[in-house]
């Protein structure tokens, strides 16, 4: 199998609802970061075979393979094609797990991974709004339940014993941290401005700066009304899109293009989808299998903040330092564009990881339906 490497990882900046980007077409916005994606690479788009484009609520705007339609609305050549891939909000983390198995498999040299999600214009849940996904035997072999993932999340916090105090003061740290972070100018170099007709969007809109503990207790519960999940220990609904350049090491030297990181190993794993969230835990211990790795290898873990208790179930069954997670903060901070989120996170944990001299990476991304994946990248030094 050949070496693979990203020689390239950008992002918009992770618009708020109704934010700075709700005006933008999601094929729009995604042909923004195609075109910034080789503009900073170099790489002629002639040489692209393929762009594997991860978005979730395929309906409206994003229906009809808006892989395909980002790569038209970038002006590229009719010839290069687009595919969209739906594996909830991991799904641009699968992306790229697919454009590494083209590359690694010789079967492609040059592939685009990423993805999109304008929730300012197409609404969570809109795909489901005319149907039931999971059929009467789904329902039935899990005694009709709802897969309501707010009420997942209250079940992980209850069998996590992970109190209201623990979930907001973990959410008041994202914003500290995502705050801290846009101020040192850590995400200058990864977010590419989105020009609109109104402004300029160039920093993350999602920071309340000033968040705390207390401040967020004042919130009512939004799935329970005993409950501990509310709108502040949740993931802010976003607008957003990141791409990411995957060839081999060797094409890289031929290129001419410096590789970013390495792809170690990825892995994906199912759990109960009753608990939904609850899968990055075993495709964590999956991931650094493949890679050979003990978790004290890594120097840095990004586990997305769908909601609290997902990264904090995750830190009591690893026994990882809670210092290496999600430093730069999280979706509760930062957002979670759905079909953007994994390309986000992982255009975040590259350039901390070339920022910081980190050697290893691992992110991993809970998904509806109970299952996540993960992914374990390498400082090219």
């Amino acid at each position: 199998m050949r070496e693979t490497v990203i020689v390239g990882a950008v992002r918009t900046p992770v618009g708020k609802r109704n934010g700075g980007l709700s005006d933008q077409h999601a094929a729009d916005l995604s042909a923004l970061v195609l075109n910034e994606l080789l503009e900073r690479t170099g790489v002629d788009v002639d040489l692209v075979d393929d762009v594997v484009w991860g978005c979730v609520s395929q309906v409206g705007d994003q229906s009809s393979n808006i892989g395909r339609f980002a790569v038209l609305a970038a002006g590229w050549p009719e010839r290069i094609p687009g595919t969209t891939v739906n594996r909830a909000c991991g799904s641009s983390q699968q992306a790229l797990d697919f454009a590494v198995h083209a590359v690694m498999s010789g079967q492609q040299d040059v592939v685009v991974a990423g993805g999109v999600e304008v929730m300012s214009r197409v609404p969570l849940g809109a795909a489901r709004a005319t149907g039931m996904p999971y059929g009467p035997k789904v329902l039935a072999r899990y005694d009709d339940f709802s897969f309501n993932q707010g009420l997942s999340a209250e079940m992980i916090a209850r069998r996590w014993n992970l109190s209201r105090a623990r979930l907001d003061e973990y959410s008041a740290r994202s914003h500290a941290l995502a705050a801290a972070a846009q101020d040192s100018g850590a995400f200058i170099d990864q977010i590419m401005p989105v020009f609109t007709d109104d402004d300029v969007i160039s920093v993350d809109e999602g920071i309340r700066r000033g968040t705390t503990a207390e401040k967020l207790s004042a919130l009512k519960p939004a799935f329970a009304d005993d409950g501990v999940i509310h709108a502040g220990n949740s993931s802010q609904i976003s607008d957003g899109a990141a791409a990411l350049l995957v060839t081999t090491a060797e094409n890289a030297v031929h290129l001419g293009v410096t590789p970013l990181v390495r792809y170690r190993a990825g892995a994906v794993t199912g759990a109960d989808p009753t608990f939904m969230l609850t899968a990055p835990i075993p495709a964590t211990e999956k991931v650094l299998h493949k890679a050979g790795l003990e978790l004290g290898d890594v120097g840095v873990f990004e586990v997305n903040e769908a909601f609290a208790p997902v990264p904090l179930a995750w830190l009591a069954d690893t026994g990882a330092d809670e210092a290496k997670l999600n430093p730069l903060g999280g979706a509760i901070a930062l957002g979670h564009p759905l079909g953007a989120s994994g390309a986000v996170l992982m255009t975040r944990m590259i350039h901390h990881m070339r920022d910081n001299g980190i050697r290893y990476g691992l992110q991993t991304m809970c998904e509806g339906g109970g299952t996540a994946n993960a992914t374990v990248v390498e400082l090219v030094q």
